[in-house]
């Protein structure tokens, strides 16, 4: 299976029809996110890299052609004006890292319309799961107040390489490591990782457990203290650790139960045993919420582990965002359906300190004061720059971060920043708003003008 037949039936439909219409004019199509969801004051831009990593290889080979025309039904000789499409045109876009908000371009495509529409279904798959996951990790990262937290998520993801993008997504908000061999190789990510309640079971003790662990491993060891008793575990795992000595680094985890409760006990023991150097890592089901409920309460926890909920984004796994026409061949287009009206024309969003983003035109002149945050990423079908790293999208993040509103930041209930629309950009969505309307419904414009409806009673004089 190849990048490009991984995409909905549709897009290659309408890619067919375009070309045999020959409608191969520029295209420009808009990825934004609708409304955030329940619970976020703010999103975190991500899956540009790999999205531009798709456009810059894209091409119909025979075999995709073979794909679609068996999809479809049909010899693949009525599919040959697909074979050898490539994606040839540019795209504008926020560098990932960067907070976003409803109704913001994350990402515009321009390019002859049948290949600007057959990458749509694999741009949002991008964008929408790394922004969704890269938003709730964000959030981790805000709850556990400058403590580290650590990517434990790959067992639980949706796929291996959902596993590998939730690793990176993590590392680009802030997280200190990974549990994830493979993405800490390829990402240079650093790796984190203890023993699993098996490696307890195996052995006819705990302390017999957590000596052959540190025979094993000559540096710092992490021993999991909550296979049967915790109280006791953390006893066990003092007294080991204070024959072995290893210095800095060395930890208990708690991984079930009361775990304010039981990390109290558990430095009060650490303590009484000299061993104050000794973290605690808690995990187990821990996710933005459960953390900053921990950190409210005080409890001496000094590393998060989150996985499960994190790495699936479980309270909201999805993102309301689309992919939509707002121009072709220098016409400016728009959708009036209820409830799904889109702006029309080609945008670029204009960040104010301390003042809501403002969503105006691409060509337009800049707010005063304001840094325009889409850029030209690709040119042609090429990168106009290399690739963009993950550490290069955590400043960004950090610096928006810190210039967020605090009501924005907070993990309970948020209230997040709403843009505004520039002028120039208003006055096109109503004039193309009205030239739409008095092609298809001219019997609205006539009743406008009329005052009304026929046999309507005309409101009363002021």
């Amino acid at each position: 299976m190849s990048d490009v037949t991984t995409t909905d039936l549709y897009e290659v439909t309408m890619a067919m029809s375009y070309l045999r219409e020959d409608m191969r004019a520029p295209a420009t199509f808009s990825l934004f996110v609708r409304d955030l969801p329940p619970g976020r004051g703010f999103l975190v831009a991500a899956g540009l890299e790999p999205a531009l990593d798709f456009l810059s290889r894209y091409r119909v080979e025979p075999g995709d052609v073979e794909a679609f025309a068996a999809a479809l039904h049909r010899p693949p000789e009525d599919l040959e004006l697909l074979l050898g499409l490539g994606f040839d045109g540019e795209v504008r876009a926020i560098p990932e890292g960067h907070v976003v908000f409803a109704g913001e371009p994350l990402l515009e495509a321009t390019a002859p319309l049948p290949q600007a529409q057959l990458v749509e279904t694999y741009l949002l798959n991008q964008l929408c799961h790394q922004t969704a996951v890269a938003s709730k990790a964000a959030r981790c990262v805000l709850a556990a107040a400058g403590r580290p937290v650590v990517d434990f998520s790959l067992r639980r993801t949706h796929g291996p390489w959902a596993g590998i993008q939730a690793a990176r997504l993590g590392a680009l908000v802030g997280f200190s490591a990974t549990s994830n061999v493979a993405a800490a190789g390829a990402l240079g990510i650093p790796a984190s990782g203890t023993m699993a309640h098996s490696y307890v079971e195996a052995f006819s003790s705990e302390e017999e457990a957590f000596r052959a662990f540190a025979r094993a491993h000559p540096g710092p060891v992490t021993f999991l203290v909550d296979t049967y008793d915790t109280d006791e575990g953390v006893r066990t795992a003092a007294r080991v650790l204070t024959e072995i000595r290893r210095g800095p680094g060395c930890a208990i985890r708690l991984d079930s139960g009361d775990l304010g409760e039981l990390a109290r006990r558990a430095r009060a023991t650490l303590d009484a045993a000299g061993l104050p150097e000794v973290r605690i890592v808690a995990s187990g089901g821990l996710d933005e919420y459960a953390v900053a409920e921990l950190v409210r309460s005080r409890a001496p926890i000094d590393v998060y582990a989150v996985g499960t909920k994190v790495g699936v984004a479980a309270d909201a796994p999805y993102l309301d965002a689309a992919y939509k026409l707002v121009e072709y061949d220098g016409r400016p287009v728009m959708k009036l359906s209820s409830a799904k009206v889109t702006a029309p024309g080609r945008k670029q969003v204009f960040r104010r300190p301390g003042q809501p983003d403002v969503i105006g035109l691409w060509d337009e002149d800049p707010p005063g004061g304001t840094q325009p945050l889409l850029r030209t990423v690709m040119s042609e079908g090429r990168r106009t720059a290399p690739p963009d790293r993950w550490e290069y999208a955590r400043a960004r993040l950090a610096h928006d971060i810190a210039a967020l509103p605090a009501s924005a930041r907070t993990i309970d209930d948020p209230d997040p920043v709403h843009p505004v629309r520039s002028r120039a950009l208003e006055e096109l969505t109503s004039r193309v708003r009205g030239e739409i309307e008095s092609r298809f419904f001219p019997e609205r414009l006539g009743a406008s003008r009329s005052g009304g409806h026929a046999g309507r009673k005309a409101p009363p004089p002021p």
